[in-house]
């Protein structure tokens, strides 16, 4: 083998090798900002949901009854944040804001809910943690379409 043709094939194969630990390690990247796989601030962010988020949404994530039709006063119920609600349809810095700013606020519009902002009842860390419990009981496949969801509006911004 000429030495152009050694040097050709070993150059290809080094980018080769780099681009995938670029896509793997961008892929990890844009799984968005919910700490979700630190076992920590998971269970902090249970303790902090059965405070603060089950009373309306459930022990166990399931949402309040008929959750999408309006109540006797023209409100939402609470949606579940398991696998049969939207939440996991949201990238992770709107799920933020909504938890943080409360939903008229984000929705605006004129839009009623019964849902209040925690910015004065959590920290930053203390949403974040919640979510991140929240998402950690996904099943993985769900996860994946939330990291893509992430990685796409990261791309767009």
């Amino acid at each position: 083998m000429n030495k152009t043709l050694i040097i050709g094939t070993t150059t290809a194969a080094v980018i080769a090798i780099g681009v995938s630990v670029l896509s793997f390690s961008s892929a990890e990247e844009t799984a968005g900002l919910l700490p979700y796989r630190n076992a920590d601030r998971v269970a902090h962010g249970e303790e902090l949901y059965a405070d603060y988020c089950a009373s309306c949404h459930g022990v166990n994530l399931e949402g309040q009854p008929n959750w999408q039709s309006p109540d006797a006063n023209g409100l939402l119920p609470a949606p579940p944040h398991d696998p049969s609600g939207h939440t996991w349809h949201h990238d992770d810095a709107l799920l933020i804001r909504i938890v943080t700013e409360g939903t008229e606020a984000v929705v605006g519009g004129g839009y009623q809910s019964a849902m209040m902002g925690f910015s004065d009842v959590m920290t930053d860390a203390d949403i974040l943690d919640v979510l991140a419990y929240i998402k950690s009981t996904w099943p993985d496949e769900v996860k994946r379409i939330h990291n893509d969801i992430n990685a796409r509006m990261a791309s767009d911004g």
